[in-house]
């Protein structure tokens, strides 16, 4: 059975209803990090780790889905501008292969263009020290990430 997805009315079909979900944002350096709330209308930036070794990387993301009864990840898909994929679009899918085949978990795939931009603008707006987004802005852009799946998902419930 596929645990990857490309659309959201695919996804929500496998999810259970009332859960938290959990967005990514997968650097080559680092993953974004954040988590909804079980109504599914916030999404909270939660923290950024390090990248090491996957399976290093899948144990903490692993102890955050059991700690916070997570059902589903919003991997944010890198795609360039023009909506092609590259190679960061194939690591990514890479990732959520090799995740899956460790934890069965419904994984959406949401295109994730402009999350970094407008999560620098919205820090920058909140006047952050540059310091201080360098060390926020991938848990910040993992915010956008699942808060657009989750505003499309809200749109399909409500139609």
């Amino acid at each position: 059975m596929t645990q990857l997805y490309e659309n959201a009315e695919d996804f929500i079909a496998h999810v259970p209803e009332m859960t938290p979900l959990m967005g990514l944002d997968l650097g080559t350096k680092t993953i974004g990090i954040a988590i909804c709330d079980a109504f599914r209308t916030i999404a909270t930036p939660r923290e950024t780790i390090r990248r090491k070794k996957f399976g290093l990387d899948a144990a903490r993301l692993e102890q955050l889905i059991d700690g916070n009864r997570i059902t589903g990840l919003v991997l944010g898909l890198p795609r360039n501008m023009d909506g092609s994929e590259g190679p960061r679009c194939q690591a990514t899918r890479a990732f959520a292969r090799n995740f899956t085949q460790r934890r069965e978990i419904p994984v959406l795939f949401w295109d994730e263009r402009l999350s970094t931009v407008a999560a620098e603008r919205a820090l920058i707006e909140a006047d952050t020290s540059r310091a201080k987004r360098a060390m926020v802005i991938d848990h910040v852009a993992a915010g956008y990430i699942l808060q657009g799946a989750l505003d499309r998902m809200a749109h399909l419930r409500h139609g």
